[in-house]
C-alpha cells in the first residue's frame, strides 16, 4: 500500500523525520508537499493535493501534519470520501480505522514529538477496517450524509 504524506511549515520538520522512518521501514509513500520550508505557507493549501488523491482513490491512507493537526483535519474533510481525524493517542489511531474507516490521520507537529508520531503512524498503517455489519452500517450512514451534502460526487 502506498501512503501519502503532507505538512505545512509547522509540521515540515516532523514530516521530514517521518519520511526517513518510513523509508527505513520499507513503506511506500508519496510526499505531497511542502517540499521545502516556507514559513508563510498555509495548511489549507498544503492539504489539497493529498486530500484530492484520497478522494479520487489514488491513495488509500494519508498522514497530514500541521501545528496542531486541527487545520489540516478541517480542510481535508471538505473532500468527498476523506475521513480525516486528529489523532493524539494510540487507541484512536487504530480504532478510527477499524471502526470508522479513517483514511487520513492528522497530527500536530507542535504538539507531539517524533517518537509518538512514529508510534501513531505504525498503528494507523497496520490497522484495517473491520468488515462487521455494525461498522459497515455506520459507515454507510456517514457516506449517505456526504452524498446528500455533496452534489458533485462521482
Amino acid at each position: 500500500m502506498k501512503i501519502g504524506i503532507t505538512a505545512d511549515h509547522a509540521g515540515f520538520d516532523r514530516k521530514e523525520e517521518l519520511k526517513a522512518l518510513l523509508s527505513d521501514h520499507k513503506y511506500l509513500f508519496e510526499d505531497f508537499g511542502a517540499h521545502s520550508y516556507d514559513k508563510n505557507d498555509d495548511y489549507s493549501d498544503i492539504i489539497v493535493p493529498l486530500a484530492k488523491a484520497i478522494s479520487e482513490g489514488k491513495i488509500k491512507k494519508g498522514i497530514a501534519i500541521c501545528g496542531s493537526g486541527v487545520g489540516v483535519s478541517i480542510a481535508a474533510n471538505k473532500f468527498p470520501g476523506v475521513r480525516a481525524t486528529l489523532i493524539t493517542e494510540n487507541y484512536s489511531a487504530h480504532q478510527g480505522v477499524e471502526h470508522d474507516d479513517m483514511n487520513l490521520m492528522c497530527l500536530g507537529g507542535r504538539v507531539i514529538g517524533p517518537a509518538l508520531i512514529w508510534e501513531l503512524t505504525e498503528t494507523f498503517l497496520k490497522a484495517e477496517f473491520q468488515d462487521e455489519e455494525r461498522f459497515k452500517r455506520r459507515l454507510d450512514k456517514v457516506k449517505n450524509i456526504e452524498k446528500k451534502n455533496f452534489k458533485d460526487i462521482n
